[in-house]
């Protein structure tokens, strides 16, 4: 019967720390989530002036560019809430700092954009948009690909940018 206690007694104190360790396991990770909110990194926000911005003259392929590219490739980004918030700010403004400098409708006669074999290889692909963009904001159908890339082949032959960059 002593031996039933003691067990029993063994038994409590291991789950007890057990809910302690969790405990203090939450406690360090909403801790972390608080001090990381200082790092300055993630929350600029800054949409610069449009330069001079690309004419997509199909209605139906710009709501597609506006629903899976202009984010990340113009500057007229629409930053939502948990890009206030690290690490997603950090992941957000990273993907906008990238996104701007390979291709930026906004600055479509002030930069290098790249050539369309290289944009219809990526959406074709399903690079562009990234699964973790797609995951949030969805993503494009087979049929969507097709009418985005012969919109945007169209608005490089009817306004063809500045000048395109070569592949890194």
């Amino acid at each position: 019967m002593k031996n039933e206690i003691r067990m029993g007694m063994v038994s409590a104190i291991k789950e007890a720390s057990w809910g302690r360790r969790l405990l203090w396991l939450a406690l360090v990770l909403v801790g972390l989530l608080v001090l990381i909110q200082l790092v300055p990194y993630g929350r600029d926000h800054a949409n610069p002036p449009v330069q001079a911005q690309a004419k997509i003259a199909n209605p139906e392929v710009q709501k597609l560019w506006d629903k899976s590219c202009a984010d990340c490739h113009s500057n007229l980004t629409t930053w939502p809430w948990y890009s206030n918030v690290a690490p997603m700010s950090w992941l957000v403004q990273n993907h906008v700092d990238e996104g701007r400098t390979k291709m930026n409708l906004s600055e479509w006669q002030t930069m290098p954009q790249p050539d369309i074999g290289e944009v219809r290889g990526q959406i074709d692909s399903g690079e562009m948009p990234p699964w973790n963009y797609s995951l949030i904001h969805g993503g494009l159908s087979a049929q969507d690909k097709k009418v985005l890339i012969a919109g945007l082949t169209a608005t490089y032959r009817r306004d063809p940018p500045g000048s395109i960059s070569r592949g890194d």
